[in-house]
């Protein structure tokens, strides 16, 4: 097959034409019981999942649209046999994958030495607790810590470049700092900070409030100055607006600014000059096992199957994406937002508190320059649309 040609940069994407992150939800099998799984994984594979051929036609069509970053996840991947071949076919087409197993007894060295033998560009694994006691708690399975150091050992001796997804919640703030300290420890390169939406397993109760939200940005913005590892937040948009209020507040005060490789991804491009922010629907989207194709996988409406339709026209044409794309459907603070073309709060979140995909970002502490909720106009209701109806 002809190789893609190479990604264009973040910067460089029309957001309306082309994802930046693309996820492949290759199952939802999984031995763990994940507290706040959003796919309520079971250890068994469903029957209906998008086939080798089926999957190999979909990474086909990722390399057409030039997706610069491919996640498989699940569930756990390694639960899929054809894992190592999906893989290497997507090196053959030039797609960059990253791959999220997850810490169970599947997961080997030599499974991770065959990992990077296929052509994987990076694992992630996850990380929830700074001890074995909160993170196996939170994963549902003993050892699943223990686990998770081994397999970042085992792929810095692969020579294969790994990152550690967190997810705070009430659960673990707690041991915010302590969870920082480890991060120190680890050769990773990047850290990827997920913010709970309640939906799955997750509960409404271990949603942390907007002004612990801003605690942990505060604390992320200090650690990127530093470390010797990128950072970026999942279903927390918001952290962009607060990381340029500190970027200027820095500039006020004389403080060395934070160097640019060390932005969130599609942040800012140079000083004064902000693109659109990735979001739900706006540069990614989500597969599921059996191939239908969501904005995000913590926002359940779905723009079509790829069992039906070109994965290019779900993401361009469906009305799903393309209100999802425009703030003008963007109601409350986040309609009214100065920052909402870079943010725009999390829809998913947004959704599961609401009801209302296109309510404000339930979350953010931030009040819009200006804004007096008695003059926002809130768009009307428009579920029916992306329910297909």
């Amino acid at each position: 097959m002809t190789r893609a040609t190479s990604p264009a940069s973040p910067q460089q994407i029309d957001f309306d034409q082309q994802p930046f992150l693309a996820i492949w939800e290759v199952t939802q099998a999984c031995d763990l019981a994940c507290v706040h799984c959003r796919a309520s994984a079971q250890p068994n594979r469903a029957p209906n999942e998008l086939s080798t051929e089926e999957g190999k036609q979909l990474i086909d069509q990722i390399a057409a649209l030039k997706v610069p970053v491919f996640v498989l996840t699940g569930g756990d991947p390694i639960k899929r046999p054809d894992l190592f071949e999906l893989i290497a076919h997507a090196r053959q087409v030039g797609v960059r994958v990253s791959l999220t197993p997850s810490a169970t007894p599947l997961l080997t060295r030599e499974i991770v030495f065959r990992l990077k033998d296929a052509g994987l560009a990076r694992m992630a694994v996850s990380m929830d607790g700074a001890c074995a006691e909160t993170h196996d708690a939170f994963r549902g399975m003993s050892g699943s810590f223990a686990r998770t150091l081994e397999a970042l050992k085992w792929a810095n001796e692969a020579g294969l470049p790994t990152q550690i997804n967190t997810t705070f919640s009430r659960r673990n703030i707690g041991e915010l700092d302590a969870i920082v300290a480890l991060m120190d420890q680890m050769k990773i390169a990047l850290w990827s900070v997920f913010f709970l939406v309640p939906t799955g397993r997750g509960k409404l109760d271990d949603l942390l409030n907007a002004t612990e939200f801003e605690q942990i940005f505060a604390r992320l913005h200090a650690v990127a100055k530093t470390a010797s590892f990128d950072i970026k937040t999942t279903e927390a948009q918001h952290y962009r607006r607060y990381l340029l209020e500190q970027r200027a507040a820095d500039r006020r005060a004389g403080v060395a600014e934070l160097p640019s490789h060390k932005l969130p991804l599609g942040t800012v491009d140079t000083i004064g000059r902000a693109p659109k922010g990735l979001n739900d629907g706006k540069g990614f989207l989500f597969i599921s096992h059996t191939g239908e194709v969501y904005p995000s996988g913590f926002l359940p409406f779905s723009g079509g199957s790829i069992r039906k339709q070109p994965l290019a026209a779900i993401y361009r044409e469906s009305p799903l994406f393309r209100q999802l794309r425009d703030t003008k459907y963007l109601e409350g603070k986040c309609g009214a937002c100065e920052f909402n073309q870079l943010c725009g709060g999390s829809r998913s979140r947004a959704y599961a508190l609401t009801g209302n995909p296109f309510a404000e970002e339930p979350c953010c502490i931030h009040i819009p320059r200006g804004y007096d909720p008695a003059t926002v106009p809130h768009a009307a209701p428009r579920l029916h649309v992306l329910q297909g109806a």
